[in-house]
């Protein structure tokens, strides 16, 4: 029998296998920060977009321990407050204490943006943010070779073309806008105003009023409803424009809205009560419900936490914590370090054309085409995913309506 055995490992070692033929060492579980806003003007998006970080997270470890055998990823919640220096401080715990090499997020661009200027690109850290809009993004100042900054929503450079496109579609002839100052609000204040004066109508006013919520916005909506627009453009966070909408009800009179992702919110309609609402339409990033991955996402999610509530960057957050568990699951494959350098470096390779195309949620897939050396295109949930040089992806605008106290999807426009 001895030499029976020695044979069998000679045979083992002569093949190559050697021991690690029969035994597969688990993979290391990477820490991964999430930015979320759970206080502060963005809270009411918080929790859902947590809710499908976590769902992705779930299915990468399921597939994961099947495939490598053991998980892969773990996510780390912090809260920004909707704030840079809560957010920069918070971004700095998850680097500094957890070593995290990738972060998801933060929501709000003008957070966002500060935490890849003094946290992330300094520390080599990868970031994808699901729901920073802001053009400025893509033009975002950064060294050669750093490239860590990443989005899975589309630019508003998109979303302004079709919220001013709306407002001429709606025949408003003229329009103000008032808007949070910082890159979000600015970016698709700017973005609309250009489209909607190229079609002919004329902006009144552009007003900023700013982060941190207000007690009141009378002085604002002086200069904003100064002229009578036809429609006031409200992009802001729900914490804000639960109040200037409130105020511009009952001190103004005025009562001609239009919406943005931002203000895309269940706090706005019990604030002002769905009767001033009915019918008023909204832009917001979305994805295309006649796509496969998306109906998919919509089971699952609804499986696990109840009915995917009508707000935005819900799926985009699922889609980003599944291609850095894509980049982790290749690192591992590679046998490198799941440093944010190698992490950024097979981003591209696990979610862009020309791998072979696997559709979400099938990381099973995905994980056995990786281990076998072989580059996949993931199709994601909002968009196919493909990042381009400046980290951006193109996903479908959604036009929306406040309906009978609720938000109704009407269609989407796709990327043009």
């Amino acid at each position: 029998m001895r030499k029976l055995l020695i044979g069998l490992l000679a045979v083992g070692l002569a093949l190559g296998l050697g021991l690690t033929g029969f035994v597969q060492e688990a993979p290391p579980v990477v820490p991964v920060g999430t930015l979320f806003a759970y206080t502060g003007p963005l809270a009411e998006f918080g929790v859902p977009e947590r809710q499908g970080a976590d769902l992705a997270a779930e299915q990468i470890n399921a597939a994961a321990t099947e495939v490598f055998g053991g998980p892969i990823i773990r996510l780390i919640h912090e809260d920004t407050a909707t704030d840079p220096k809560v957010g920069i401080d918070r971004a700095r715990k998850l680097v500094e204490i957890d070593k995290v090499p990738a972060i998801v997020g933060a929501l709000a661009s003008g957070v966002t943006i500060p935490i890849a200027e003094t946290v992330t690109i300094p520390s080599k850290v990868l970031q994808i943010s699901n729901a920073s809009t802001s053009p400025l993004i893509t033009v975002l100042p950064a060294d050669e070779g750093q490239d860590f900054l990443f989005r899975t929503c589309a630019s508003d450079a998109l979303q302004g073309v079709v919220l001013g496109r709306l407002a001429i579609l709606q025949g408003f002839k003229t329009a103000s806008t008032i808007y949070v100052d910082n890159p979000y609000g600015f970016g698709l204040s700017e973005e609309f105003a250009k489209e909607f004066e190229r079609l002919g109508g004329k902006v009144l006013a552009k007003v900023p009023h700013p982060e941190e919520p207000l007690p009141s916005y009378v002085a604002e909506l002086e200069k904003a409803l100064a002229g009578d627009p036809d429609v006031l453009a409200a992009i802001s966070y729900p914490g804000h424009a639960t109040i200037y909408l409130k105020e511009a009800v009952e001190i103004f009179g005025y009562s001609s809205f239009l919406y943005c992702d931002g203000t895309k919110s269940y706090e706005i309609i019990e604030a002002l009560g769905p009767e001033i609402l009915e019918g008023q339409l909204g832009t917001a990033p979305g994805a295309d419900p006649r796509r496969a991955t998306y109906k998919r996402f919509l089971e699952d999610y609804k499986a696990k936490w109840g009915e995917l509530p009508p707000l935005p960057f819900i799926d985009t957050a699922y889609d980003a914590v599944a291609v850095i568990g894509l980049a982790i699951a290749k690192a591992y494959v590679d046998g490198v370090e799941p440093t944010g350098e190698n992490l950024r470096d097979r981003l591209r390779e696990v979610s862009n054309p020309p791998g072979e195309l696997v559709e979400s949620p099938n990381f099973k897939k995905a994980f056995e085409l990786i281990k076998q050396g072989v580059d996949i295109d993931w199709e994601g949930v909002a968009g196919s995913v493909d990042f381009d040089e400046a980290g951006d992806v193109l996903t479908p605008i959604a036009v929306w309506k406040y309906s009978k106290g609720e938000i109704v999807d009407l269609f989407v426009v796709t990327a043009f």
